[in-house]
């Protein structure tokens, strides 16, 4: 079948919105039909090269809509069924019986791969050319594609269903970061590094779990005012000063958590510097520099029992937390959609743009 897609086709350049073929759907997987999808700092991270992607690919990865075809050997899923797209995890490794399927074992090659790992072969094409498939299980960027099943969470919910697709990645990482990865307690406090999509879910997440003292730290100032009205009980702008100062004034025997979102080097540091006793730093922000470090005085680490703590997709299991997240939504504690601006897919380059400038939070893209 025929369906139009935002294709990259050069690192840096803009997404090429063509006509393309999409396969039928093998067993074990299904064809969905894209009602939004989310756009995502990593989607541009790959279409760079920062991390290497085969192109032309369809990138996307925060797709959610309605089943269109069901693969041989599907279970549990019908054409019609609402769906929110995943990442792909191969479900019986170690980490997946855990309940941490973003550790698994075959994580990177399932989702960065571009193809079907069992024969190389790939889910798009055009006259006679292959196209790039399956980023994170799922190249999105399109009006249909086909994903595993494994990849699909069947939610029962009023919310527009064009709107759910980040919960199948910043939202759930910003989210899950505080709930799940630091499992930060009632009470506590933690600053949460950056106010973009993942930050502020970040920011529902810590309101969730009732801590105390959330601050956020963030330059855009419309962004500093929807974390308030998110219930962040602090905001700082890391442009007015020293940060791990400005941390100390607010929590002076230093905070239980904090969360970064930015890779910023420097914000880390200050964060780590800003920890009380036994406390942890979760990173989730991607930095501009593949060599990027940070430095981390061993003794100084060591005494107050401070923890590093690296995190993918918020240690979540989307089968269990996309779910969770939506009854927190239902209810009014995790009101993710009053983030999103949408666009049609076709002006996907325009709404990149705007976004980078801070014009909004998260962009979704409507096929």
């Amino acid at each position: 079948m025929q369906t139009m897609a935002a294709v990259a086709r050069v690192p840096e350049g803009d997404f090429s919105v063509e006509e393309i073929e999409v396969g039928t759907p093998r067993a074990g997987e299904v064809l969905v039909r894209i009602a939004g999808v989310g756009v995502c700092h990593t989607d541009l991270i790959f279409r760079d090269q920062f991390a290497p992607y085969p192109l032309p690919a369809v990138l996307g990865h925060e797709g959610a809509g309605t089943i269109a075809a069901i693969g041989e050997g599907v279970e549990g899923l019908a054409v019609g069924d609402k769906v929110v797209l995943g990442f792909s995890s191969c479900g019986h490794c170690p980490r997946c019986d855990e309940g941490l399927p973003s550790y698994c074992r075959t994580f990177p090659p399932l989702n960065y791969a571009g193809m079907r790992l069992e024969d190389g072969s790939k889910a798009f094409a055009k006259d006679g050319e292959d196209i790039s498939s399956h980023f994170f299980g799922q190249s999105s960027f399109a009006g249909h594609t086909i994903t595993r099943a494994r990849n699909v969470v069947k939610v029962e919910t009023d919310a527009p269903v064009e709107l759910l697709g980040p919960l199948g990645c910043g939202f759930q990482t910003g989210a899950g970061g505080v709930m799940r990865s630091l499992a930060a307690a009632a009470g506590s406090s933690i600053a949460i590094i950056g106010g973009g999509p993942v930050g502020l879910a970040a920011v529902m997440g810590a309101v969730i779990q009732q801590c105390a003292t959330i601050v956020l730290v963030e330059p855009i100032a419309a962004r500093r005012e929807i974390a308030q009205r998110l219930g962040a009980t602090h905001v700082v702008d890391p442009n007015d000063g020293a940060l791990a100062e400005a941390l100390r004034a607010i929590a002076p025997d230093g905070l239980d958590y904090v969360f970064d979102t930015s890779g910023n080097v420097g914000a880390i540091e200050a964060g780590l510097a800003s920890l009380g006793s036994h406390g942890a730093i979760g990173l989730v922000g991607v930095p501009k520099r593949a060599d990027a470090a940070i430095s981390v005085n061993i003794s100084a680490l060591m005494t107050p029992g401070h923890r590093i703590i690296g995190i993918i997709e918020g240690d979540s299991d989307p089968q269990t937390f996309i779910p969770e997240l939506l009854r927190h939504h239902a209810a009014g504690r995790f009101p993710f959609d009053t983030l999103i601006e949408t666009f049609p897919l076709a002006e996907i380059n325009a709404a990149i743009a705007a976004q980078a400038r801070g014009e909004f939070v998260k962009a979704v893209l409507l096929p």
